[in-house]
């Protein structure tokens, strides 16, 4: 076995005395990297947003130029499916993302700008199988080959646990599975930031909480976290040991600290977000008309040396300006997911006061495919669309492939059947054609454990199922192990639990804004048998009702016996309600192993009818 590669970079590690902060601005150079000529961008003539603070005088200007991606969650391969496209586009897979990324440096360098490529967060987690079967390490070594540089973490750099994340970080072996691709794992070359969440033992963020980079001489700072509320989103087991504290209050703290030792242009990579209603049609194209969500708080209350945030977490593209804590405006970005779209931002500095002047930003179409003659896109069956091998990039496409083979014996195994569609998006009344399935299939998976009820949470539900054939070569209809282990990527654990019919209810209840310090609304999927009605709009405590059990009334005083994953049993999600659960017993494997077993079961699996809840308002 070959040696780990030498990591060889300069990071702020952990900023726990103003002298080490001044010594790391002091040492953290920032160059663009090599990149191809630039050609001309005819796919991306989007309508930037732009601010401007002032023009500095003749000769003080120095140019700048930020990439930007979030919650790339492993996308190794181009998404498929209903998720292949970006309002009609084929976008996505790394080899694609690095072509696009070496273009935008290329244009930015012929501008005299220097680039720096930063993400916000979710680069792992909920991954398919090509990284997920290694630990996600593929991802991370892809990473580091297309040229990123600081990202935040996200909720899901934490699924499974602390620890993990600083492996992850630092490098070495897998303490259980090992090194499984043979050449040992030297960790991220890039800077993960993680300044909110902090060691209870210590008190210190688990991970360097800023990154300095120089732009033509002008100190550049960056804070890197992730949303405060990730203790509710994802296994509490692995993050016992440490607290996530306020996305505002960090970033401030931190800024100021910057802001002693010279830094007046500051950019926060956050792990949260927000929405534009009607989402706009075109990427890049915001007027961020009725754009609302956790990041516009968050913007409100940044100090105004945060002339740009960098966020993520809700998969949704948008490009606005802001108002920070001075009433200026910072300009707030995001790229969706998946590595479908790059945010372009260029930005200017006043050489003398080291402050933003002007800030634009678009979001870039990852392109992947070939056109017809009439504009269209070529396609090798429905819905399938052909990748151009112009826009691939060789040394991103060798790592991948190298993991590709790795995996495809497994990945490309046909473990099941299904006779349409089966998708994950959620009917007016909060529950999926998918998500009933899941909760059938754990349900019949636990009947052993005395298993009456099955619940799942709509997050763990990443993907839908495809009818249509694959590149996997399995025929129309056929579900391989690669598409079930993208629906249900986390390797939960499946258990069982008793509840009294008054504690079911309370957690049904649990769904809803404002029950026991529920904080978003979350509707479970259900499992057959198990009906009710809810209106959102009634008095906390008493939205859910007509609670039925193989079509008698849920008595609050029997037992019954109810499935869910582990997440969920240890109160993720908010869930806390599942905690009161006894008796409990897991079974043997993991969730997407019940789902495996209920598709190959016997004839093929038709979509869940959806209509086991009924909403009221």
């Amino acid at each position: 076995m070959s040696q780990p590669r030498s990591r060889g970079r300069a990071a702020l590690r952990h900023l726990a005395a103003p002298a080490l902060a001044l010594a790391v601005v002091a040492t953290l150079p920032a160059t663009a990297p090599s990149a191809p000529a630039p050609t001309e961008d005819t796919w991306a003539a989007l309508a930037p947003v732009s601010v401007a603070y002032g023009k500095p005088a003749a000769g003080r200007e120095v140019k700048g130029n930020f990439l930007s991606y979030n919650d790339f969650h492993g996308a190794i391969d181009p998404p498929g499916g209903s998720g292949a496209a970006v309002n009609g586009t084929p976008a996505g897979g790394v080899e694609y993302l690095a072509t696009w990324l070496k273009k935008l440096r290329a244009e930015a360098k012929a501008e005299g700008r220097v680039t720096t490529t930063v993400g916000a967060g979710d680069l792992i987690g909920a991954t398919p199988l090509v990284s997920a079967a290694f630990h996600d390490e593929p991802t991370i070594e892809l990473m580091d080959e297309i040229g990123l540089e600081i990202s935040s973490v996200g909720n899901h750099e934490f699924d499974e646990g602390v620890d993990e994340l600083i492996r992850i970080n630092k490098g070495g072996c897998h303490p259980e599975d090992g090194c499984q691709d043979g050449d040992g794992f030297a960790g991220a070359k890039f800077t993960y930031l993680a300044a909110n969440t902090v060691s209870r033992k210590t008190g210190l963020p688990i991970l360097p909480p800023v990154d300095v980079r120089f732009v033509g001489g002008v100190p550049v700072g960056f804070v890197g976290v992730t949303l405060e509320g990730t203790p509710d989103i994802v296994n509490p087991a692995g993050i016992t040991d440490v607290r996530f504290t306020d996305e505002v209050k960090t970033a401030n703290k931190w800024g100021g600290l910057l802001k002693l030792f010279g830094v007046r242009a500051m950019v926060l990579l956050v792990h949260e977000g927000g929405a534009q209603s009607a989402p706009p049609t075109t990427p890049g194209v915001s007027d961020c008309a009725n754009f609302s969500g956790p990041v516009v708080d968050i913007v409100k209350g940044l100090r105004p040396e945060f002339g740009i945030v960098a966020s993520g977490h809700t998969h949704r593209f948008y490009s606005c300006s802001l108002p920070n804590s001075s009433g200026a405006h910072s300009v707030v970005t995001s790229a969706g997911n998946n590595g479908q779209l790059i945010t372009d931002i260029d930005y200017s500095l006043d050489r003398r006061t080291g402050r933003f002047t002007s800030i634009s930003a678009r979001n870039v179409v990852v392109e992947n495919g070939v056109r017809n003659a009439d504009g269209t896109w070529q396609q090798s069956a429905p819905g399938v669309f052909v990748r151009n091998p112009d826009l691939v990039d060789p040394g991103a496409k060798a790592l991948a492939d190298k993991y590709r083979a790795a995996v495809a014996p497994i990945a490309n195994e046909v473990v099941g059947r299904i006779s349409a569609d089966i998708v994950r998006d959620a009917l007016p009344n909060g529950e999926s054609p998918l998500g009933d399935v899941i909760a059938d299939a754990q349900l019949a998976y636990t009947r052993d454990a005395g298993a009456q009820i099955a619940l799942m949470n709509p997050g763990g539900i990443r993907a839908s199922l495809s009818y249509s054939a694959s590149t996997g070569g399995e025929a129309p209809g056929e579900v391989t192990y690669g598409e079930a282990f993208t629906v249900q990527p986390f390797n939960n654990l499946v258990v069982t639990q008793t509840f009294t019919g008054e504690q079911l209810k309370n957690v049904l209840e649990q769904q809803f804004v404002g029950f026991n310090g529920q904080r978003t609304q979350r509707i479970l999927q259900v499992s057959a048998g198990l009906t009710y009605s809810y209106d959102s709009t009634a008095p906390v405590g008493s939205r859910v009702s007509a609670l039925t059990f193989d079509g008698a009334p849920v008595d609050p005083t029997a037992t019954y016996r109810v499935t869910t994953n582990d997440f969920l049993a240890n109160g993720g999600d908010g869930f806390t309600e599942l905690r009161a659960g006894t008796d409990r017993a897991t079974a043997p494997g993991f969730d997407v192993d019940a789902l495996i077993a209920y598709l190959s079961a016997g004839e093929p699996v038709a979509p869940g009818p959806a209509d086991r809840i009924t909403r009221l308002g």
